[in-house]
């Protein structure tokens, strides 16, 4: 596996994740069943289990996965790809991310194989990304989306205050876009990368650790850590805001529960506000490597109606390692400065 993107020093914590199938995807296997994606005949996988008798999810696990988060529309109607189409998909990523390329990030990966792309261009037009060296590797399997609800493998519509509000935002950013740094998104500014972060192949590895009363997941992106309580307590009052929401677990079976509200007025998930966001994550061991982790999202003031994304994490033999982000803010200060200095420019050249 190559070398994580600036994976820095020290080991440290972190790595919970996303990214999956649905149960329908596990080749006719229940989650419970499934050892291998596309087993058939399988044994039942027997759970781990902590000594206060729960399923044991301790470990690292990565989202490393290409399956993009919606469905492109090359692909509308079609779950699964077939074996041939995959192998197709394996080929062209490896001629086109060999190394020598701009560093792809996100859903770009799959989608620059999927229209076969010939070469690929960082969307930054200014310097440019790293080369894809620094990227992990990324995982191609049949899925063609992670949403599984609803069917089309699509995020629903935003409603018409959510599209307002997304306007008036884009504008701000086209009239102010560096004015401080406030102006600058949290993931720049080092503040985090939200929860629950679905983002694949870019330092997406997630620590957990359980005690009987709770369970803490540690992310490696910025070092977040979430403190998950078990023991029943009902959720803080409604006027205590914070940037990751206050969660809430609970066992189901053979499943953890974890259901998140109070997320701070500055939260953003999706890269949208996420004030009113109520999510449901479900965790599920359904083999000795990986976790199948459901995750849905409700906020009838942004979208018209819920919408599920369903992902396998894969057990990492890596540790987690320090994420240090900018360093002493030093990036931030680079953006500002060269804001003032493209502002200075532009001046420049219109009192000519």
């Amino acid at each position: 596996m190559k070398q994580r993107l600036f994976a820095a020093s020290v080991g440290a914590f972190a790595a919970f994740a996303v990214a999956a199938f649905s149960s329908d995807i596990v080749a006719g296997q229940t989650p419970a069943a499934a050892t291998t994606v596309g087993a058939s005949n399988a044994k039942p996988y027997v759970v781990p289990r902590t000594p206060d008798g729960h399923p044991d999810l301790q470990g690292v696990w990565a989202n490393n996965d290409a399956t993009p988060l919606e469905r492109p529309k090359e692909l509308n109607g079609r779950k699964l790809l077939t074996d041939a189409e995959v192998s197709v998909l394996k080929r062209r990523a490896a001629e086109l991310f060999n190394g020598e390329t701009d560093a792809a990030f996100g859903d770009s990966v799959y989608l620059a194989v999927l229209r076969e792309a010939k070469e690929f261009k960082s969307t930054d037009t200014q310097t440019g990304n790293y080369n894809h060296f620094w990227i992990v590797e990324r995982e191609f399997d049949n899925r063609t989306a992670l949403i599984t609800d609803p069917p089309d493998g699509r995020i629903p519509e935003l409603t018409p205050q959510a599209k307002e509000r997304q306007a008036a935002a884009a504008e701000h950013r086209r009239l102010h876009p560096a004015d401080g740094p406030e102006d600058l998104p949290l993931s720049h500014r080092c503040v985090t990368f939200g929860v629950p972060r679905l983002g694949a192949g870019y330092n997406s590895y997630f620590q957990i650790f359980q005690s009987r009363d709770a369970v803490a997941i540690g992310q490696e992106m910025i070092h977040d850590v979430r403190l998950i309580p078990l023991d029943g307590r009902a959720h803080v009052n409604a006027n205590i805001r914070q940037w990751h929401g206050d969660p809430r677990g609970r066992w189901e079976g053979d499943t953890l529960v974890v259901e998140t509200t109070n997320f701070s007025p500055k939260s953003r998930f999706q890269g949208l506000a996420a004030e009113n966001l109520h999510v449901v994550e479900r965790y599920t061991r359904i083999g000795p490597k990986t976790i199948q982790w459901d995750v849905t999202v409700k906020d009838p003031t942004t979208w018209t109606k819920p919408w599920t994304a369903t992902v396998l994490l894969r057990s990492s033999p890596e540790p987690i390692f320090e994420m240090a982000c900018h360093e002493g803010n030093e990036g931030l200060a680079g953006a500002l400065s060269g804001h003032r200095a493209v502002e200075k420019a532009a001046s420049a050249q219109g009192s000519k």
